[in-house]
């Protein structure tokens, strides 16, 4: 039984994971035990639910199947695998598709902050042994709203709870915000392919 006074786990099974970009991400085979520090040991597979620390960062990113220029997830502050994520994406201003949308105006496009927004719900699908290497598809979207330009030099904050989640898709809600305040929301629908 995995116990820790004061720290939250569930089971989770450790199995391979899918290849990306000819690499495979590393995952024991076996059991082991582990917390937001890193491995404790042998033991019943357990893994904390909770904040993911800035190094596993970049392995949770790679879980996306999207690729630069297409995407919109730079970092992951928080994961909990298979329940909720928040992460950032930084407005660059070099983004090609700002120079037409509009020129010597630049704004992110809405339905491009909807879609970093299922890009980080697809983290915390991802993240979830039960459905890491699946292909995570939009399947629709209701109750958007767009509440304020999101220009070059803002970081996106990008919060997405998941609230029914199964075999085929789910549904997620989703809140993107800049400098705490609200730029679009809506509710998520996905299919897992």
């Amino acid at each position: 039984m995995c116990e820790d006074a004061g720290r939250r786990r569930v089971r989770s099974s450790r199995r391979p994971t899918r290849v990306t970009d000819g690499a495979r991400l590393d995952r024991v085979s076996g059991p082991r035990e582990t917390t937001a520090e890193g491995s404790i040991g042998d033991g019943e597979a357990c893994a904390m639910i909770g904040a993911v620390p800035a190094p596993d960062s970049a392995d949770l990113v790679g879980l996306l199947p999207h690729r630069p220029p297409f995407r919109f997830v730079d970092v992951v502050d928080r994961c909990e695998p298979g329940s909720a994520v928040t992460a950032r994406w930084q407005i660059t201003g070099d983004e090609a598709w700002l120079a037409g949308h509009f020129p010597g105006n630049p704004i992110v496009p809405g339905v491009l902050q909807l879609e970093a927004l299922a890009q980080a719900g697809a983290i915390a699908v991802l993240a979830d042994p039960e459905h890491a290497g699946r292909l995570p598809l939009f399947g629709g979207v209701e109750d958007v709203r767009f509440r304020r330009q999101v220009v070059p030099g803002d970081e996106v904050t990008l919060e997405v709870e998941i609230e029914r989640l199964g075999g085929r898709g789910g549904w997620g809600r989703g809140r993107a915000t800049v400098g705490g305040k609200e730029s679009a929301r809506g509710r998520l629908l996905f299919v897992l392919a």
